[in-house]
């Protein structure tokens, strides 16, 4: 294999695994930042069932 064509594997076979580097990282901010709304909803919730349970 030539220098040149090595060079060529080598920089793709990095850019494929700098790729799914990244697509994880973003799937793994996606997941957390649900996770934080979710978090958020509940407490939400959880504070109107508690006004509504003190004015009773």
């Amino acid at each position: 294999m030539s220098p040149a064509l090595h060079n060529a594997a080598l920089i793709t076979a990095a850019s494929t695994a700098w790729y799914a580097v990244a697509i994880t990282a973003a799937a793994i901010t996606a997941v957390a930042a649900r996770n934080a709304d979710r978090r958020r909803d509940a407490r939400e919730v959880l504070k109107v069932l508690l006004v509504r349970r003190n004015t009773r």
